[in-house]
């Protein structure tokens, strides 16, 4: 049994797993490894064969304290990439908050806007019609704040109904706008303004969002892996830790996990599956 995303249709019968593909010298974990199309598109391919079902491709850091780019230096990273990777025939995700970057990423061909501001910017909401037509999915993720200031104590009075609420909402604006609802995927943003105990509150809710509701769930590497390991300081010290995330993310009801560690996290997901 297979599922429409986007252009392609993929296998419903379990989780799917994003690869990240940073374009960036300044992420978290990986930023600055890829400089170019051909290694850029190198990487694509080792995704690809290590079973990934959907790149996601970044051009703009969104860590905690990150430096805005402009939309002209986003586009220049992150254009001539997508452009390269179409004979790949596989699923592509844009991750920007840019109308500009997205409207020309549609011209080329992508699969998914995943945006980390929810497509509030009234820019990306009149990109609807054009998202829409093309057959598009979109990822609506919740950050409370910005980039540059949402770890700066994040507070909510209920941290699950402000969050699910607000994804709800997004949602259902979206159908009023024409989406079908296996086009939206919902994203509470782990990390993104929240405490490590909001992080926690959120995951253990997460069924009430997913029996529902089509999620994704971002958690690889991240500080709140590094704060449960006691091991706050390198992302790379984090691959069992993103894993067993992972893994509960997808028995939480996660259907898309968004990871760095593909071949790791593909096989940790095979052995759960055989095991379920």
């Amino acid at each position: 049994m297979t599922k429409s995303f986007g252009r392609y249709q993929l296998d419903a019968g379990r989780p799917w797993v994003m690869g990240i593909l940073n374009l960036t010298p300044d992420s978290f974990s990986d930023g600055g490894l890829i400089g170019g199309v051909d290694q850029a598109v190198v990487r694509a391919e080792a995704l690809r064969q290590q079973g990934a079902d959907i790149l996601d491709i970044g051009g703009e850091s969104t860590r905690p304290g990150a430096r805005a780019v402009s939309p002209e230096e986003e586009a220049r990273r992150v254009l001539p990439v997508l452009k390269a990777l179409q004979y790949l025939r596989l699923p592509l995700s844009l991750d920007s908050r840019r109308p500009a970057v997205v409207a020309a990423a549609l011209d080329i061909g992508i699969d998914m806007v995943n945006d980390v501001t929810g497509l509030r910017d009234p820019g990306m909401r009149a990109l609807l019609p054009s998202i829409q037509q093309t057959g598009s999915t979109v990822c609506v993720m919740h950050m409370q704040g910005d980039p540059q200031t949402m770890q700066q104590s994040p507070c909510y009075d209920d941290v699950v109904a402000e969050v699910f609420g607000f994804l709800r909402s997004r949602q259902q604006d979206l159908i009023d706008n024409g989406f079908d609802a296996y086009q939206v995927f919902l994203d509470p943003g782990f990390g993104f303004g929240k405490t490590l105990a909001q992080n926690q509150a959120l995951m253990h809710a997460l069924p009430s969002l997913a029996h529902h509701h089509q999620v994704l769930v971002g958690l690889s590497r991240k500080s709140m892996i590094g704060a449960l390991l006691g091991r706050p300081t390198d992302p790379h010290d984090r691959l069992a830790g993103s894993l067993a995330a992972a893994l509960y993310a997808a028995q939480q009801g996660a259907r898309i996990v968004r990871v760095h560690d593909v071949q790791e996290t593909v096989d940790a997901l095979r052995v759960w599956q055989g095991l379920s």
